[in-house]
């Protein structure tokens, strides 16, 4: 692993949203005062949207880190391929209530019991609904029905939506307009900058003891920005790939050349043949950024696991031959004769 090799504490370019590396772009920061906003209101629905990888996620672990769990209890779904009445099974259990064979109506209630017990105790129930773009309008609606759970004068349970821009396209349709009434305050979150993009690296690198070893040339930084276009989840991508070559090679500089290197190296894994045909195919770099991470959202921590994995193992194949060729016994074999 390059962590070790650079002294590096741990991974500083994992994909896995982590609230210890959060970046306070100008975009987050406004991001965070609308969801600190939404949370002195305690009521109604708050909507941020971003493009995939954007941030949203670590957004919110962050906000979950600095949270008063004594004040407020905060709940989040991430699963939203379902239909209504699982959403609502999804709701019950991430407060952790029983759901198993349990009817809608029995749900409801325990969810309503479960609301106004958090009330008595002087807390306020707040639930997170990661990739919101995934939910059906009559599961929107089954949400925005949960917000009907009141007393004389407040609101029992707050919801923050959480989505890829087209979320925007499933609050603008006719059904939503009472869904639109509730909802308080709204926020796209977009890329980063090319001096915002920089800032993030050194950030997350600084994060993880690093003290300018290995070097990144200003050149260097702009062609990040220029393939990634500012969004952090390709830049952890293809910052990890180039500190992993840098390894490798052992290198303690990066220029713009290595930068390149690693680009041309991902967009050739996406290379189309030619005789599947151009047509309407968009430029192979930007299908080559898009694409490196633009799938459907898995479970991050098990990706990068996976991926760490496999690094750990050419890592150790390739330490293992470094030693055997670094050897006395390899250093004095005689040259063979030429036939």
């Amino acid at each position: 692993m390059y962590e070790s090799f650079y002294g590096l504490t741990a991974k500083p370019f994992q994909l896995k949203p982590d609230p210890s590396f959060y970046f306070g772009s100008k975009g987050h920061k406004r991001a965070m005062a609308y969801l600190e906003y939404g949370l002195s209101q305690g009521e109604g629905f708050i909507v941020i949207t971003g493009e995939v990888g954007a941030g949203k996620t670590t957004l919110v672990r962050n906000l979950f880190r600095e949270l008063d769990s004594d004040k407020i209890l905060a709940a989040q779904i991430v699963n939203t391929h379902l239909n209504s009445d699982d959403t609502l099974r999804m709701v019950a259990g991430a407060f952790g209530l029983p759901f198993e064979g349990a009817t809608k109506a029995s749900l409801l209630t325990r969810v309503e019991q479960f609301l106004r017990q958090c009330d008595m105790r002087g807390q306020r129930a707040l639930l997170v609904v990661d990739e919101a773009q995934n939910l059906s309008p009559q599961t929107v609606e089954e949400l925005r029905m949960l917000s009907n759970f009141q007393t004389d004068d407040k609101s029992l349970l707050q919801t923050f939506l959480l989505g890829q821009p087209e979320f925007r396209k499933t609050l603008l349709s006719p059904e939503m307009l009472q869904l639109r009434q509730r909802v308080i305050a709204t926020y796209h979150l977009g890329p980063m900058d090319a001096e915002e993009t920089r800032t993030y690296i050194e950030h997350r690198l600084h994060t993880v003891g690093w003290s300018g070893s290995p070097s990144i040339s200003d050149e260097a930084f702009t062609e990040i920005h220029a393939f990634t276009g500012g969004i952090p989840r390709k830049i952890n991508t293809l910052c990890d790939r180039l500190f992993l070559m840098g390894y490798l090679e052992e290198l303690y500089a990066f220029s713009i050349a290595e930068v390149q290197e690693v680009t041309k190296d991902i967009e050739r894994e996406f290379d189309v043949p030619a005789e599947a045909g151009q047509g309407d195919l968009m430029p192979l770099r930007d299908f080559a950024a898009a694409s490196l991470v633009d799938q459907p959202r898995i479970d991050l921590d098990i990706m990068d696991e996976r991926l760490s994995r496999i690094e750990r193992s050419v890592v150790s194949v390739l330490d293992a031959l470094r030693k055997i060729l670094s050897s006395p016994k390899m250093k004095n074999q005689p040259n063979e004769p030429n036939p």
